[in-house]
């Protein structure tokens, strides 16, 4: 089977990595792929948002499955323009695969809102009483409403912009002044888009996150290895968000009796909460999770794989990553049991100097080949070739997974192998796991 990959991040070239050693797997191609994506398959310079051009490659080069990486093309409604424009599978692999037409892992536009849309997420919760933190909607229709309440609410306050805001639309905030000034610029003076048009305010938990994988075929689900990463740009956690300087798997304080209650009152109800409300949802959702008193709340959803975790979560996958993705298009996920490496697995990310300000790109990139094959993983994020040398092309460019018997073990390896790769304003944290060692 011929196989297309969205997406350009690390989280692709885990996800690439991994399907590449599918028996299963014929071509796979990475649209557009970075240096990394490259060694697993065929990189291809095409947008993942032109559905038309992504559906006449899928013609052209006879592909039986796309595996959505970024939220993007599903927020825009990749999955329900190839609902209306069907792409059939020829014989053969009609019945390699026990499908008729090509499927798209992802939601429809309507079930990617639990990303797209933070107030829709909210409801959703409400709605199937779901745990997560009290909270209240606002836009410039009650904008005077929404200063009342910040004014009477106890700090510290949550302002959250309600759609896609590249991930720097959540703000905590301690000061009521600074946060009717913040609430202000985001919906009068739109500070992030049209994603802060409408803002979610909610109750500050104190707990300590981590996020669970789920894959659904809108009937069944499996429970993918969890995982948790570190967003701030600063040791000890300190500094600005990011998108991810690392992450370790598995959680240590996910107890199975925490993650019991993780099943129970999140995992299941978001399930039937899909199946209940006819949504159409054939993909992975992200619930991002803090442990309250020993108490789980949801924080967020998402509606692909997470970055970093992912290049964790895939390494300790012990399954063939597209066997699982036909079973999800079939609706047979029942039939599959999850295996997990039991050892631990531990990501550091490299980024530019600068980031998650303003950073230079196209910097030359050396020591590319000194992981370990079977102990570490070098996976690429921000990366690209230029004049045949591989440079930087973005904020975070690239990190190291490696397995270990103890966070502490695999942290120190992925740090072995950063110490060798260099390029101008190379940065990365050398404290990932730090509350785990």
């Amino acid at each position: 089977m011929n196989i297309l990959l969205l997406g350009s991040g690390g989280r692709e070239h885990a996800l690439a990595w991994k399907m590449s050693q599918s028996p299963l797997c014929d071509q796979l191609f990475i649209a557009p792929g970075n240096a990394g994506t490259g060694s697993c398959g065929t990189n291809v310079n095409m947008s993942i948002t032109d559905f038309p051009a992504i559906r006449q490659f899928c013609l052209d080069q006879q592909i039986g499955l796309i595996l959505v990486g970024p939220e993007e093309p599903l927020v825009k409604g990749v999955v329900d323009y190839f609902r209306a424009n069907p792409v059939k599978l020829g014989a053969e692999l009609a019945a390699r695969s026990g499908l008729t037409e090509m499927p798209v892992i992802g939601p429809s536009q309507y079930g990617a809102q639990l990303e797209g849309s933070k107030a829709f997420a909210k409801a959703f919760m409400d709605r199937h009483g779901i745990p997560t933190a009290a909270y209240r909607e606002f836009d410039a229709d009650n904008y005077e409403e929404g200063v009342a309440y910040i004014q009477q609410h106890a700090l510290p306050i949550v302002l959250k912009a309600d759609g896609l805001a590249a991930g720097k639309g959540v703000l905590i905030l301690n000061d009521r002044e600074e946060a009717l000034a913040e609430f202000e610029q985001m919906i009068k003076a739109a500070k992030f888009g049209e994603a802060s048009k409408k803002v979610v305010i909610e109750a500050f938990l104190s707990g300590i996150e981590m996020s669970s994988f789920v894959l659904t075929d809108g009937k069944n689900y499996l429970l993918l290895p969890d995982a948790k990463d570190y967003k701030r740009i600063g040791e000890g956690d300190s500094g600005l968000n990011t998108g991810g300087m690392g992450a370790v798997s598995p959680v240590p304080f996910a107890s199975p009796e925490f993650m019991e209650k993780v099943i129970e009152r999140v995992v299941r109800p978001t399930v039937a909460g899909l199946q209940e409300e006819r949504i159409d949802y054939k993909g992975f959702v992200f619930i991002g999770l803090i442990k309250v008193d020993d108490e789980p709340y949801v924080i967020e959803y998402n509606c692909r794989m997470g970055d970093p975790e992912t290049e964790v979560v895939m390494p300790r996958l012990q399954n063939d990553l597209v066997e699982i993705l036909l079973a999800t298009a079939r609706q047979e996920l029942d039939k599959i049991t999850v295996v997990h490496d039991p050892r631990v697995a531990c990501t550091v990310m490299a980024v530019s100097g600068g980031y998650p300000g303003d950073y230079e790109k196209g910097k030359p990139i050396s020591g590319l080949d000194l992981a370990i094959p079977g102990e570490s993983l070098l996976f690429h994020a921000g990366t690209a070739v230029k004049d045949g040398r591989v440079v930087t092309s973005g904020g975070r460019v690239l990190c190291v997974t490696s397995y270990g018997s103890s966070v502490q073990d695999a942290v120190a390896k992925s740090k072995k192998v950063l110490a060798g790769i260099s390029f101008e304003g190379m940065y990365f944290r050398k404290d990932i796991g730090y509350e785990f060692q």
